[in-house]
C-alpha cells in the first residue's frame, strides 16, 4: 500500500473558496477512485490561500482484476445462413476477443449475444496522472481566470504542483504547469522552492522548512489559544464571530495572534459601531470585560512573526484610530439631526426605480404594520406603526452612509437616544432580519410584524412590475424575502392569512400602471410563496408528497400548512395508510371528473332517492362522522379528521363495490355524487389526495 499526496500551489486565494474546494477534492478523488476500482484508505484534505492538498492513504498498487460480461448485438442479427455478421465481428474486435469467444445469453428482451471482458489491473501510477488533471479543472471556483496566453482557467494562476506516490512523481500537466516533487513555503518565513522525497514527507517539510501551518483546524487553534491567551492577560474576553474566524483561518499561512488598544475616547460610539469598524474593515475582534463592557482593545492575525512587534501594532493601531474617527464623528453629527429630518430626505432617495421614494415605503410600512398588528396583536398597534414609519429613516444618516451593514441597527440606537418606544426601537434593530435560511430571527413580535411588512411590500411591488426571479437571478432577493416570511410566521405560530397580506402589500401602492394586473399579480405571488414554502419543507427533510398534499388543501396560513403536515406525517404511518389514501383519492377524482362534465351535484342528497344496500349504509355512517368530522375541523384537529378515514373506508369501498355512481338516472347520480362530495369537500380542507402518488 502506497500514500498519494498532491500539492497545487497557485497565488494567493479568496478565504471563502477555500472550504468548497476541500469538500470537492476529498469527494471527487473518492468518487474517481471507486470508479477505477482503485482500493485506498482515507482521504483528508487541507488548504492555505496558497495551496490545496490531497492525501490518501493506503492506496493499493494496482487496481482490482475483475471479469465482466459485456452484452453485444441480438442473435438473430449476430449471424446470416450461419456465419457471422459485421455487427459481431465489430463487436468482438471493440472487446478484443475472438468471434469464437461470443456466446449466446437469453435475456428478457430476448436471445443476445455476449463476450468475457477482463478489465482492471491498471497501476495506481497510471491512474492518479489520469484522473488529477480532470479533478483540477473541474474544481467549482465561484469565478476563474485566465493568465498570460493560457487557455487554462483556474481561480487565480498556478505556481506548482506537488504530486507524488510514495516517493514516484506521478506525471501529469494541467494548463502550463506540469507536476513534480518541489514545494513552496511561506514567503518570509521559508519561501523555498523544498524538494519533498516521499508522499508521506510533504505537511513535515512545509511545517518545518516552509514555515507555515497547512492545516486549517490546527491555525484555528493556534489562533484561539494565542488571543485568548492575551486578553486573558487584561481580563477581557474574545468577542469571536464564528464567521469572521473562519476567514481569518483561510487569510493566513503563519499565523500570529496580537492584542492591540484604541483611545478610550472612542467607547463613547455605539458598542456595534465599533465591533463593525473592527471585524469589517480591520477583519479583527472586540474584547470586552466579565460584565460586558467593551474595552479599548481589539485582536488581530498576523500572517508572520514580526522582528519588531511594537511598529506592527502601533500600524495596526493607526489605521483602526482612522476609521474610529470617521465613526466618532459620523455619530455626534447624526445626534444632531432628528427623525423629521431624515424623513424628509427620504422623499429623494428612490426604492426601486417604478416603486416611488423611500419616504413613499416608509408610509405603505406604517400603513401595513397598523394593519398586521390589528390582525396579530392589537395591543402593537402604534408601537408597529411608528417603527413602520421610522423604518427607512436612518438610511440617510452619516453613520449607515459609512457602515452600511448597520442599517437599521443604527435606526434602533438612534431611536433610544431620542427617547422612541423601547419596542420601536428594537423592531428597527430587528427590520432586516433573518437575513439568510441560518441567520437570526427577530425576537419582538414588533420586529417580527415590521420584517413581514417591509418584505411583503417589496414582493408586492416587485411582482407588479413584473421582475420576478428566474432562474438562479434574483437581484431584489425575493426568494429571500418570502423565505424570511415563512421563518418568522413558524416562529411566532402567526395565523395570518398569506394571501390577505399580499394584497394589502399590493394596495399600499395605490393605483398606478402595473406591468401585471393586480389580480394576476396576487395569483403568481401565491404560487411563488407556495413554491418558495414547498421548497423550505423538503429541505427540512419533510416527505415531499406530504408537503404536496398539504399545500393542495388551499390552506393559506403557513401555521395551517405546518399542522396539515404534522397531521400528514402521523397519518402516514399508519396500518391502513395505502388503502385509505386510495379510496379517498378515488371519491376525489370521481367527484372532480363530475364536476368537470358539468354535473349537477345537489348540496344535500335525498334518502328517498337511496336504493341500495350499499349506499344506504353509508349514508348511514355519513349522517354519523360528518358532524364529528365538523367538530374536528372547527378544533383544528386535523390528525382526529385524518383518523375518521379508518371508520368511514369500509363504507365507502362497499359503496363503489356495489354501486353505480355514474348510473344513467340523473337523479340517482346526483343523489350519489352528493354523499361523495360531502366527504371530498371535508377532506380537501386537510389534503389534497390526488397529491399522495401511491
Amino acid at each position: 500500500m502506497a500514500t498519494f499526496v498532491l500539492e497545487i500551489g497557485s497565488e494567493e486565494l479568496p478565504s471563502r473558496f477555500l472550504p468548497g474546494e476541500e469538500e470537492f477534492l476529498a469527494q471527487a478523488f473518492a468518487a474517481a477512485l471507486d470508479e477505477k476500482a482503485l482500493q485506498h484508505g482515507a482521504i483528508t484534505t487541507c488548504s492555505t490561500p496558497r495551496r490545496a492538498i490531497v492525501r490518501i492513504d493506503a492506496v493499493s498498487e494496482r487496481q482490482e482484476e475483475r471479469e465482466e460480461e459485456v452484452m453485444g448485438p441480438p442473435a438473430k442479427v449476430a449471424f446470416k445462413d450461419g456465419a457471422p455478421t459485421k455487427a459481431l465481428e465489430g463487436f468482438c474486435r471493440t472487446n478484443n476477443v475472438t468471434v469464437q469467444d461470443a456466446y449466446q445469453v437469453k435475456t428478457p428482451k430476448g436471445v443476445y449475444m455476449a463476450v468475457k471482458k477482463h478489465v482492471g489491473g491498471g497501476s495506481a501510477l497510471d491512474i492518479l496522472a489520469e484522473i488529477c488533471p480532470d479533478i483540477i479543472s473541474r474544481i467549482p471556483f465561484a469565478k476563474r481566470m485566465r493568465w498570460a496566453d493560457h487557455d487554462f482557467a483556474y481561480a487565480r494562476p498556478l505556481q506548482w504542483i506537488v504530486a507524488l506516490l510514495d516517493e514516484a512523481v506521478v506525471p501529469f500537466a494541467v494548463g502550463p504547469m506540469e507536476s513534480g516533487r518541489e514545494t513552496y513555503g511561506h514567503r518570509i518565513h521559508g519561501r523555498g522552492p523544498f524538494a519533498v522525497n516521499r508522499a508521506e514527507d510533504l505537511l513535515c517539510v512545509l511545517k518545518e522548512q516552509g514555515g507555515l501551518v497547512p492545516e486549517g483546524d490546527e491555525r484555528r487553534r493556534m489562533i484561539v489559544e494565542d488571543a485568548t491567551a492575551q486578553a486573558s492577560a487584561i481580563g477581557g474576553t474574545i468577542l469571536w464571530d464564528e464567521g469572521l474566524l473562519q476567514e481569518v483561518v483561510g487569510l493566513v499561512e503563519h499565523p500570529v495572534a496580537l492584542l492591540a488598544d484604541f483611545d478610550t475616547k472612542f467607547l463613547e460610539v455605539p458598542r456595534e459601531v465599533l465591533i463593525t469598524s473592527m471585524q469589517s474593515h480591520q477583519k479583527s475582534f472586540g474584547v470586552e470585560d466579565a460584565q460586558g463592557t467593551l474595552l479599548p482593545h481589539f485582536v488581530t492575525v498576523l500572517n508572520l512573526t514580526p522582528e519588531d512587534l511594537s511598529v506592527v501594532k502601533h500600524g495596526w493601531e493607526r489605521v483602526l484610530r482612522a476609521r474610529l474617527e470617521d465613526a466618532r464623528f459620523f455619530w455626534h453629527e447624526d445626534l444632531k439631526a432628528s427623525f423629521d429630518m431624515w424623513l424628509e430626505k427620504l422623499e429623494h432617495v428612490i426604492f426601486i426605480r417604478g416603486l416611488g421614494t423611500m419616504g413613499d415605503k416608509s408610509r405603505r410600512l406604517e400603513a401595513l404594520c397598523s394593519w398586521l398588528a390589528s390582525v396579530c396583536a392589537p395591543e402593537l398597534g402604534e408601537s408597529a406603526a411608528r417603527a413602520g414609519r421610522l423604518a427607512k429613516a436612518d438610511l440617510v444618516s452619516g453613520m449607515v452612509g459609512e457602515f452600511d451593514t448597520l442599517q437599521g441597527i443604527m435606526g434602533g440606537i438612534y431611536a433610544g437616544q431620542w427617547q422612541e418606544d423601547d419596542r420601536v426601537a428594537q423592531a428597527l434593530k430587528e427590520q432586516y432580519l433573518p437575513a439568510g435560511p441560518d441567520s437570526p430571527l427577530p425576537q419582538s413580535l414588533c420586529g417580527a410584524l415590521l420584517s413581514i411588512a417591509d418584505k411583503a411590500d417589496t414582493l408586492a411591488g416587485c411582482f407588479g412590475l413584473n421582475l420576478i426571479p428566474s432562474g438562479t437571478a434574483d437581484p431584489n432577493g425575493l426568494r429571500r424575502c418570502a423565505l424570511g416570511i415563512i421563518r418568522i410566521l413558524r416562529h411566532f405560530g402567526l395565523s395570518l392569512d398569506v394571501q390577505e397580506l399580499l394584497a394589502r402589500a399590493q394596495m399600499g401602492y395605490g393605483e398606478r400602471e402595473w406591468k401585471i394586473a393586480p389580480s394576476e399579480c396576487l395569483d403568481k405571488l401565491m404560487d411563488f410563496f407556495r413554491g418558495r414554502l414547498r421548497n423550505y419543507y423538503q429541505n427540512l427533510g419533510v416527505n415531499t408528497l406530504l408537503v404536496d398534499a398539504a399545500l393542495g388543501s388551499a390552506c393559506r396560513t403557513v401555521k395551517g400548512v405546518d399542522e396539515r403536515i404534522e397531521a400528514l406525517k402521523v397519518f402516514s404511518q399508519g396500518a391502513d395508510y395505502t388503502s385509505s389514501v386510495q379510496t379517498f383519492k378515488r371519491v376525489a377524482n370521481i367527484v372532480a371528473k363530475q364536476q368537470a362534465a358539468g354535473a349537477s351535484i345537489p348540496a344535500r342528497w335525498r334518502k328517498s332517492l337511496l336504493e341500495e344496500e350499499a349506499e344506504k349504509a353509508l349514508d348511514k355512517v355519513l349522517e354519523e362522522a360528518l358532524p364529528v368530522l365538523d367538530h374536528l375541523w372547527g378544533s383544528h384537529d386535523y390528525t382526529g379528521m385524518l383518523n375518521q378515514l379508518d371508520t368511514l373506508r369500509p363504507a365507502v369501498d362497499n359503496f363503489f363495490d356495489h354501486v353505480m355512481v355514474a348510473c344513467e338516472d340523473e337523479a340517482l347520480r346526483g343523489n350519489r355524487l352528493s354523499m361523495l362530495k360531502a366527504l371530498a369537500d371535508r377532506f380537501s380542507l386537510v389534503a389534497d389526495f390526488a397529491a399522495l402518488q401511491i
